[in-house]
């Protein structure tokens, strides 16, 4: 059991203005241990991410997943074979742990994501056709399939959606592509609609990242070193996520909407990713703190959520009155001479390569797993 589950106070009173709580870890040991059960049980935790770098890590280790590789050995299958049976018995065993939420909350929460193989990032077709067969061997109705935002992403979020899968849609680092995710998402729930499927089984988050921008940015002003630019340090991700709301709130109120609403369709939710504090100067709380808003999910690392729920400081809601500030503060930086969009353009591209490393490096733990019980993966 985490430390989490020993002070949920600043926990709930997150969920309590309408944030989901999302883990962002998931590995055998945590399924079996009855970890995850009891994060659940305690009742804030109410969805689980994964990505290719989680599952590199819980993989590579190999603890909990010696006798199914040993079985994989067996029967001789292939090493991407090997890694789709091992990660999605591990994301259809905490749907399990976390259907009873899933069935409470009618499908809003108690979701567990998988992502599309990374190295089919740029690739609509087999983006699609991935996450298809990736619903299908999870065969639990609270999957959500993970999909990056790149531009070839775009048109897959449409047709996955149309096919009645719910996504969690990842790798967003823009407003201007959050706003075409959005979009691909409400053509999605329009091609269902036209195909007479339930609008109001399909869900979907945004999963809009965040300390990786103050990274970047932050890096670049300390370079500049001036007092105008250092005091912008740590402002720049909040900006960002704050106007991402605010572009959700516009959409969702839209016309184009009102129609799917009115045929019970879910909006899709911003999910706040990567909100582990990668600088020691800022507290380590920030990106939970400081984006309090309600229907958001925030997806958070266990360092994270400990933190939190030890000392967490939830004052209500953190983004909806700060807009005019958010955009002061980017203007600021574009002032500078620091692009935003070249920033979001590096960070997108630096996002999608970092998942194919991880992937990389989970194929090669998994065919040394399969070798050294005698069988050529």
């Amino acid at each position: 059991m985490t430390e989490a589950t020993a002070n949920a106070g600043a926990l709930k009173r997150l969920s309590d203005e309408g944030v989901s709580i999302w883990l962002d870890d998931l590995s055998r040991r945590r399924i079996e241990s009855g970890d995850l059960a009891g994060l659940v049980a305690a009742g804030n935790i109410v969805g689980v991410t994964t990505n290719p770098s989680i599952f590199q890590a819980a993989i590579g280790s190999g603890e909990g997943y010696e006798e199914q590789l040993a079985d994989l050995a067996v029967r001789g299958v292939t090493v991407d074979e090997a890694v789709r049976m091992l990660t999605t018995a591990d994301v259809r065993a905490a749907a399990d742990v976390l259907r009873p939420v899933y069935d409470a909350t009618g499908g809003r929460d108690g979701r567990v994501s998988i992502e599309v193989d990374p190295r089919l990032a740029h690739d609509t077709a087999a983006t699609v056709a991935e996450a298809r067969q990736l619903a299908w061997l999870v065969d639990r109705p609270n999957v959500m399939i993970k999909i990056p935002a790149t531009k070839a992403g775009l048109p897959a979020i449409t047709e996955v959606i149309g096919a009645g899968i719910s996504v969690n849609v990842t790798l967003i680092f823009s407003l201007e592509r959050y706003r075409e995710v959005m979009d691909a998402y409400i053509a999605g729930l329009e091609k269902a609609q036209a195909a007479g499927l339930d609008l109001s089984a399909i869900h979907s988050v945004a999963s809009f990242f965040v300390s990786r921008v103050d990274s970047e940015i932050d890096k670049r002003l300390t370079l500049l070193g001036t007092d105008e630019a250092l005091a912008l340090k740590g402002r720049a991700a909040l900006a960002n996520a704050r106007l991402a709301y605010e572009a959700y709130e516009q959409v969702f109120a839209g016309p184009r909407w009102q129609a799917l609403g009115g045929a019970r369709a879910n909006r899709q939710r911003p999910l706040w990713a990567s909100t582990g504090v990668k600088d020691p100067a800022y507290k380590d709380t920030l990106y939970v703190d400081e984006l309090v808003a309600p229907g958001t999910v925030n997806t958070m690392p266990e360092a994270t959520l400990n933190a939190v729920a030890d000392h967490g400081d939830v004052q209500g809601d953190t983004v909806t009155g700060g807009y005019a500030q958010a955009r002061a503060d980017l203007a600021a930086v574009e002032r500078l001479g620091i692009s935003y969009d070249e920033v979001v353009r590096q960070l997108e591209d630096e996002g999608v390569a970092k998942f194919e490393v991880a992937w990389q490096d989970l194929l090669d733990a998994v065919t040394k797993s399969l070798n050294s019980k005698g069988v050529d993966a």
